[in-house]
């Protein structure tokens, strides 16, 4: 096996015929910041170089699986190191890599799992909550869409309607309607999280490789040409322009005042 590479806001470890992707940033909740996300993207596609990797187990430290994009990538001053286009478009680009891995992708999911951190356990294959879980997709009270091809692929997940409901309302949502709605494949006790994933990780990893990779590639190709994520593409426009609109910029200041207790 190849050295691993360093990366920022994660690490990787490999054993066998699987992979972990441990976000690891646990006093922030594993926060996304745009060098995460491109990090993540060069993970995905270092793996997909170790031929023995089946399957990888994507998970959180501490108290949550990922408490979304790191807030400050929100502001339209906070571009010094990377353009607009980039640090817009970089969600977008660790979901397709992620998506794309030839390995299957299992998300292991506890605590908080927000905004850009659902759009990372959609990109998954497979998902497995602990009870409890909370789900929220905040951006429209942030004063921007959802980007990163979460729309796509929480319609093709769970359907346009209840798509629109939970990214325009922001209300959080629980494993028993993820569950329901078929976002989630399993919901475990907390303490049989870490035990159950290893068990469909090992299911899947002893299966024969050629036909797993053929069921993951094909239901992929069947749902791309229902639901058109390679669209996504476009939604770096719709996020900078509300970056740079008025009322965006007072409802994303209002956000942090009331739920994160920011000045």
């Amino acid at each position: 096996m190849s050295n691993i590479p360093p990366f920022s806001g994660f690490r990787v470890d490999v054993s066998g015929a699987r992979a972990d992707l441990v976000l690891n940033q646990p006093e922030k909740l594993n926060p996304l910041s745009t060098q995460t996300l491109l990090d993540i993207e060069h993970a995905a596609r270092w793996i997909d170089t170790q031929r023995d990797v089946r399957v990888v187990v994507v998970r959180g430290e501490g108290r949550a699986f990922c408490a979304g994009a790191d807030l400050d990538s929100f502001t339209a001053e906070n571009f010094e190191e990377y353009t607009p286009q980039i640090a817009g478009d970089a969600g977008r680009r660790m979901a397709d890599a992620v998506e794309a891995m030839r390995a299957v992708a299992i998300a292991q999911i506890h605590g908080h799992c927000v905004g850009g951190g659902l759009v990372l356990a959609a990109a998954c294959d497979l998902r497995v909550a602990a009870d409890g879980t909370r789900f929220a997709i905040p951006e429209v009270d942030l004063g921007i869409p959802l980007a990163w091809g979460g729309i796509p692929r929480l319609v093709r997940e769970i359907g346009p309607a209840r798509t629109k409901e939970l990214v325009m309302t922001c209300r959080p949502f629980f494993p028993e309607e993820g569950l329901a709605s078929g976002f989630l494949n399993r919901v475990v006790d907390s303490d049989q999280l870490a035990a159950s994933v290893d068990d469909l990780a090992a299911q899947v990893a002893s299966k024969p490789r050629i036909a797993i990779e053929a069921t993951k590639t094909a239901t992929n190709a069947v749902t791309a040409d229902m639901v058109g994520v390679s669209r996504a593409w476009s939604d770096t426009n719709s996020l900078q322009a509300a970056l740079h609109d008025d009322e965006a910029k007072t409802s994303r200041e209002n956000y942090v005042r009331s739920v994160l207790g920011g000045g």
